[in-house]
Protein backbone atom coordinates (compact mmCIF):
# COMPACT_ATOMS: atom_id res chain seq x y z
CA UNK A 1 0.00 0.00 0.00
CA UNK A 2 1.04 3.36 -1.08
CA UNK A 3 -0.53 6.40 1.59
CA UNK A 4 0.04 9.84 -0.40
CA UNK A 5 0.87 12.64 1.94
CA UNK A 6 0.79 16.55 1.01
CA UNK A 7 2.15 18.85 2.65
CA UNK A 8 4.37 16.37 4.78
CA UNK A 9 7.23 18.65 5.35
CA UNK A 10 5.22 21.35 7.84
CA UNK A 11 4.65 20.94 11.38
CA UNK A 12 1.39 18.78 11.42
CA UNK A 13 2.12 16.78 8.36
CA UNK A 14 5.54 15.72 9.59
CA UNK A 15 4.25 14.34 12.32
CA UNK A 16 1.77 12.40 10.87
CA UNK A 17 4.12 11.30 8.29
CA UNK A 18 6.51 9.80 11.30
CA UNK A 19 3.56 8.32 13.00
CA UNK A 20 2.31 6.29 9.94
CA UNK A 21 6.12 5.11 9.07
CA UNK A 22 6.30 3.88 12.75
CA UNK A 23 2.61 2.72 12.58
CA UNK A 24 2.33 0.60 9.52
CA UNK A 25 6.09 -0.41 8.34
CA UNK A 26 6.35 -2.19 5.37
CA UNK A 27 3.68 0.56 3.58
CA UNK A 28 5.17 3.13 1.22
CA UNK A 29 4.64 7.02 2.29
CA UNK A 30 5.61 9.59 -0.40
CA UNK A 31 5.68 13.23 0.46
CA UNK A 32 4.88 16.08 -1.68
CA UNK A 33 5.79 19.58 -0.03
CA UNK A 34 6.12 23.01 -2.26
CA UNK A 35 8.73 24.03 0.77
CA UNK A 36 7.54 27.00 1.39
CA UNK A 37 8.16 28.81 4.46
CA UNK A 38 6.02 26.48 6.44
CA UNK A 39 8.16 23.45 5.07
CA UNK A 40 11.04 22.36 6.31
CA UNK A 41 13.11 19.16 4.90
CA UNK A 42 14.68 18.92 8.89
CA UNK A 43 11.20 18.11 9.66
CA UNK A 44 11.47 14.82 7.52
CA UNK A 45 15.08 14.21 9.03
CA UNK A 46 13.50 10.56 10.51
CA UNK A 47 11.51 9.61 7.33
CA UNK A 48 14.00 10.16 5.04
CA UNK A 49 16.36 6.84 6.88
CA UNK A 50 13.23 5.27 6.25
CA UNK A 51 13.49 3.04 2.67
CA UNK A 52 9.62 3.04 2.34
CA UNK A 53 9.69 7.03 2.73
CA UNK A 54 9.55 9.23 -0.64
CA UNK A 55 10.11 13.00 -0.63
CA UNK A 56 9.19 14.86 -4.01
CA UNK A 57 9.08 18.83 -3.93
CA UNK A 58 5.82 20.39 -5.67
CA UNK A 59 3.17 22.24 -5.64
CA UNK A 60 -0.24 20.99 -5.07
CA UNK A 61 -1.87 23.80 -7.18
CA UNK A 62 0.60 22.23 -10.39
CA UNK A 63 -1.96 19.64 -12.40
CA UNK A 64 0.74 18.85 -14.39
CA UNK A 65 2.77 17.57 -11.43
CA UNK A 66 0.62 16.20 -9.50
CA UNK A 67 -0.89 13.82 -12.12
CA UNK A 68 2.88 13.18 -13.01
CA UNK A 69 3.02 12.05 -9.08
CA UNK A 70 0.14 9.62 -9.08
CA UNK A 71 1.04 8.31 -12.06
CA UNK A 72 4.49 7.08 -10.95
CA UNK A 73 3.65 6.14 -7.20
CA UNK A 74 0.23 4.87 -7.93
CA UNK A 75 -1.33 6.15 -4.08
CA UNK A 76 -3.88 4.20 -2.36
CA UNK A 77 -4.55 6.97 -0.33
CA UNK A 78 -4.25 10.66 -0.15
CA UNK A 79 -4.26 12.56 2.92
CA UNK A 80 -3.91 16.22 2.44
CA UNK A 81 -2.27 18.57 5.04
CA UNK A 82 -1.25 21.33 2.46
CA UNK A 83 -2.32 24.37 3.37
CA UNK A 84 -1.72 27.93 4.50
CA UNK A 85 -2.91 28.04 7.70
CA UNK A 86 -1.88 31.46 9.80
CA UNK A 87 -5.19 33.29 9.98
CA UNK A 88 -2.62 36.80 10.58
CA UNK A 89 -1.15 36.03 7.49
CA UNK A 90 -4.86 35.08 5.71
CA UNK A 91 -5.98 38.74 6.97
CA UNK A 92 -2.54 40.22 5.16
CA UNK A 93 -3.44 38.53 1.63
CA UNK A 94 -6.09 36.38 1.38
CA UNK A 95 -5.12 35.18 -2.40
CA UNK A 96 -2.65 32.79 -1.39
CA UNK A 97 -4.85 31.13 0.81
CA UNK A 98 -7.76 30.56 -1.89
CA UNK A 99 -5.33 29.65 -4.38
CA UNK A 100 -3.45 26.51 -2.29
CA UNK A 101 -6.45 25.88 0.03
CA UNK A 102 -9.42 25.44 -2.39
CA UNK A 103 -7.19 25.38 -6.13
CA UNK A 104 -4.91 23.03 -4.81
CA UNK A 105 -7.42 20.84 -3.00
CA UNK A 106 -9.21 20.82 -6.09
CA UNK A 107 -6.55 19.54 -7.89
CA UNK A 108 -5.82 16.80 -5.69
CA UNK A 109 -9.46 15.78 -6.29
CA UNK A 110 -9.12 16.24 -10.01
CA UNK A 111 -6.16 13.60 -10.01
CA UNK A 112 -7.79 11.59 -7.13
CA UNK A 113 -10.73 11.14 -9.99
CA UNK A 114 -8.45 10.48 -12.81
CA UNK A 115 -6.37 7.72 -11.42
CA UNK A 116 -8.91 6.26 -8.91
CA UNK A 117 -8.11 5.83 -5.19
CA UNK A 118 -9.18 4.05 -1.97
CA UNK A 119 -9.86 7.22 0.11
CA UNK A 120 -8.93 10.99 0.14
CA UNK A 121 -8.89 12.74 3.47
CA UNK A 122 -9.06 16.12 4.18
CA UNK A 123 -7.37 17.76 6.92
CA UNK A 124 -9.02 20.16 8.22
CA UNK A 125 -10.14 22.46 11.33
CA UNK A 126 -12.13 23.71 13.89
CA UNK A 127 -12.01 27.17 12.62
CA UNK A 128 -14.80 26.38 9.90
CA UNK A 129 -17.63 26.28 12.57
CA UNK A 130 -17.16 30.27 13.73
CA UNK A 131 -16.91 31.04 17.20
CA UNK A 132 -19.03 29.96 20.58
CA UNK A 133 -19.66 32.00 23.27
CA UNK A 134 -18.03 32.75 26.36
CA UNK A 135 -20.26 31.95 28.73
CA UNK A 136 -21.74 29.14 27.28
CA UNK A 137 -19.04 26.39 28.00
CA UNK A 138 -21.22 23.38 27.56
CA UNK A 139 -21.88 24.15 24.15
CA UNK A 140 -19.57 22.69 21.70
CA UNK A 141 -18.93 22.20 17.83
CA UNK A 142 -20.46 18.97 16.83
CA UNK A 143 -19.84 17.53 13.33
CA UNK A 144 -23.53 19.21 12.70
CA UNK A 145 -22.28 22.46 13.51
CA UNK A 146 -23.45 24.58 10.35
CA UNK A 147 -19.98 26.23 8.72
CA UNK A 148 -19.60 29.70 9.52
CA UNK A 149 -16.20 30.77 9.31
CA UNK A 150 -14.26 34.32 10.63
CA UNK A 151 -11.43 34.05 8.79
CA UNK A 152 -10.25 34.42 4.97
CA UNK A 153 -8.17 31.09 6.30
CA UNK A 154 -11.30 29.56 7.65
CA UNK A 155 -13.14 30.25 5.06
CA UNK A 156 -11.12 28.64 2.71
CA UNK A 157 -11.06 25.77 4.33
CA UNK A 158 -14.85 25.70 4.46
CA UNK A 159 -14.37 26.09 0.64
CA UNK A 160 -11.93 22.99 0.81
CA UNK A 161 -14.39 20.63 3.12
CA UNK A 162 -17.56 21.41 0.78
CA UNK A 163 -15.58 20.55 -2.02
CA UNK A 164 -14.45 17.32 -0.55
CA UNK A 165 -17.97 16.59 -0.15
CA UNK A 166 -19.34 17.74 -3.64
CA UNK A 167 -16.19 15.31 -5.41
CA UNK A 168 -18.31 12.41 -3.23
CA UNK A 169 -21.40 13.54 -4.55
CA UNK A 170 -20.69 13.99 -8.32
CA UNK A 171 -18.10 11.83 -8.55
CA UNK A 172 -18.62 8.97 -6.25
CA UNK A 173 -14.85 9.56 -4.97
CA UNK A 174 -14.39 7.77 -1.66
CA UNK A 175 -13.58 10.52 1.50
CA UNK A 176 -13.35 11.28 5.10
CA UNK A 177 -13.10 14.81 6.67
CA UNK A 178 -11.40 15.76 10.25
CA UNK A 179 -12.02 19.14 11.61
CA UNK A 180 -9.11 19.55 14.69
CA UNK A 181 -8.42 21.65 17.51
CA UNK A 182 -5.27 23.85 18.00
CA UNK A 183 -2.59 21.12 17.93
CA UNK A 184 0.92 22.68 19.65
CA UNK A 185 4.13 20.36 19.98
CA UNK A 186 8.16 20.03 18.63
CA UNK A 187 8.80 21.58 15.17
CA UNK A 188 5.39 23.98 15.16
CA UNK A 189 6.53 27.86 13.65
CA UNK A 190 7.35 30.68 15.46
CA UNK A 191 4.18 32.65 14.64
CA UNK A 192 1.93 30.31 16.27
CA UNK A 193 1.23 31.18 20.10
CA UNK A 194 2.76 28.61 22.00
CA UNK A 195 6.54 28.75 20.20
CA UNK A 196 5.77 32.35 19.61
CA UNK A 197 5.54 33.03 23.55
CA UNK A 198 8.09 30.27 24.07
CA UNK A 199 10.82 31.56 21.93
CA UNK A 200 10.23 35.65 22.85
CA UNK A 201 10.29 34.54 26.63
CA UNK A 202 13.73 33.00 26.26
CA UNK A 203 14.62 35.73 24.99
CA UNK A 204 13.17 38.28 27.52
CA UNK A 205 11.19 39.98 24.79
CA UNK A 206 7.75 41.52 25.39
CA UNK A 207 5.69 38.47 25.08
CA UNK A 208 2.44 39.74 22.38
CA UNK A 209 -1.23 38.91 23.48
CA UNK A 210 -3.86 40.20 21.71
CA UNK A 211 -6.72 41.73 23.03
CA UNK A 212 -7.74 40.97 26.70
CA UNK A 213 -5.93 37.23 26.18
CA UNK A 214 -9.17 35.73 27.33
CA UNK A 215 -9.75 34.38 24.22
CA UNK A 216 -10.36 30.32 24.65
CA UNK A 217 -9.40 27.64 22.38
CA UNK A 218 -9.30 23.75 22.63
CA UNK A 219 -5.73 22.47 22.34
CA UNK A 220 -4.55 18.48 21.36
CA UNK A 221 -0.74 17.56 21.01
CA UNK A 222 -0.06 17.03 17.46
CA UNK A 223 0.69 13.17 17.90
CA UNK A 224 -2.55 12.35 19.14
CA UNK A 225 -4.22 14.31 16.13
CA UNK A 226 -2.18 12.28 14.24
CA UNK A 227 -3.19 9.08 15.72
CA UNK A 228 -6.59 10.20 15.38
CA UNK A 229 -6.20 10.61 11.38
CA UNK A 230 -4.45 7.14 11.37
CA UNK A 231 -7.59 5.38 12.58
CA UNK A 232 -9.93 7.27 10.61
CA UNK A 233 -8.35 6.27 7.67
CA UNK A 234 -8.12 2.70 9.04
CA UNK A 235 -11.88 2.14 10.00
CA UNK A 236 -13.75 5.67 9.72
CA UNK A 237 -16.91 5.36 7.30
CA UNK A 238 -16.56 6.92 3.95
CA UNK A 239 -18.38 10.14 3.63
CA UNK A 240 -17.89 10.67 7.06
CA UNK A 241 -16.85 14.16 9.19
CA UNK A 242 -14.91 13.64 12.35
CA UNK A 243 -14.01 16.04 14.97
CA UNK A 244 -10.39 15.71 16.68
CA UNK A 245 -10.26 17.55 19.90
CA UNK A 246 -7.72 17.84 23.17
CA UNK A 247 -10.42 18.38 25.33
CA UNK A 248 -8.58 20.81 26.74
CA UNK A 249 -10.15 24.52 26.48
CA UNK A 250 -7.75 27.13 27.76
CA UNK A 251 -7.54 31.06 27.53
CA UNK A 252 -4.48 32.41 25.81
CA UNK A 253 -3.16 34.46 28.78
CA UNK A 254 -3.36 31.17 30.70
CA UNK A 255 -1.59 29.59 28.03
CA UNK A 256 0.66 32.35 28.32
CA UNK A 257 1.51 32.25 31.68
CA UNK A 258 2.28 28.51 31.97
CA UNK A 259 4.74 28.98 29.41
CA UNK A 260 6.24 31.74 31.75
CA UNK A 261 6.41 29.77 34.70
CA UNK A 262 7.59 26.71 32.48
CA UNK A 263 11.11 28.68 31.77
CA UNK A 264 10.68 30.86 35.07
CA UNK A 265 9.98 34.07 33.56
CA UNK A 266 8.55 37.15 34.81
CA UNK A 267 5.05 38.10 34.33
CA UNK A 268 6.27 41.02 33.14
CA UNK A 269 6.96 40.14 29.59
CA UNK A 270 3.08 39.88 28.90
CA UNK A 271 1.69 42.97 26.74
CA UNK A 272 -1.73 43.27 25.30
CA UNK A 273 -1.40 44.28 22.14
CA UNK A 274 -4.25 45.30 19.41
CA UNK A 275 -7.06 42.23 18.84
CA UNK A 276 -6.82 40.56 15.77
CA UNK A 277 -9.46 41.18 13.19
CA UNK A 278 -12.37 39.24 13.69
CA UNK A 279 -10.87 37.16 16.28
CA UNK A 280 -13.14 34.34 17.70
CA UNK A 281 -13.92 34.19 21.27
CA UNK A 282 -13.71 30.37 21.77
CA UNK A 283 -13.60 27.05 20.34
CA UNK A 284 -14.84 23.76 21.72
CA UNK A 285 -14.80 20.12 19.93
CA UNK A 286 -17.33 17.38 20.57
CA UNK A 287 -15.63 14.60 19.70
CA UNK A 288 -18.46 12.33 20.91
CA UNK A 289 -18.62 10.73 17.45
CA UNK A 290 -14.71 9.60 17.10
CA UNK A 291 -14.30 8.06 20.67
CA UNK A 292 -17.71 5.78 19.98
CA UNK A 293 -17.23 4.83 16.82
CA UNK A 294 -13.44 4.53 16.83
CA UNK A 295 -12.41 4.54 20.56
CA UNK A 296 -10.19 7.57 20.16
CA UNK A 297 -9.57 9.57 22.23
CA UNK A 298 -6.48 12.51 23.60
CA UNK A 299 -3.95 10.47 25.59
CA UNK A 300 -1.57 13.54 26.08
CA UNK A 301 -2.60 15.72 29.46
CA UNK A 302 -1.82 19.49 28.68
CA UNK A 303 0.58 19.72 30.85
CA UNK A 304 3.28 17.00 30.35
CA UNK A 305 2.66 18.19 26.59
CA UNK A 306 3.53 21.48 26.98
CA UNK A 307 6.41 21.08 28.89
CA UNK A 308 8.03 18.36 26.58
CA UNK A 309 7.41 21.53 23.86
CA UNK A 310 8.85 24.06 25.94
CA UNK A 311 12.25 21.05 26.49
CA UNK A 312 12.51 20.69 22.59
CA UNK A 313 12.47 24.46 21.92
CA UNK A 314 14.94 25.00 24.89
CA UNK A 315 17.50 22.30 23.93
CA UNK A 316 16.65 22.69 19.46
CA UNK A 317 19.77 23.72 17.79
Amino acid sequence: MTILVTGGAGFIGSAFVDYYLNAHPGRRVVCVDKLTYAGRMSNLENALKNADFRFIKTDICSREDIYRVFEEEKPDIAVNYAAESHVDRSIASPEEFVRTNVTGTAVLLDACVKYGIKRFHQISTDEVYGALPLDHPDVLFTEETPLDPSSPYSASKAAADMLVMAYRRTYGLPVTVSRCSNNYGPRQLSEKLIPLVIEKARRNELVPVYGNGLNVRDWIYVTDHCRAVGMILENGREGDIYNIGGQCELRNIDIVLKILELLEKPKSLVTYVQDRKGHDLRYGMDITKINKELGWKPETEFQNGLKQTVEWYTHKV
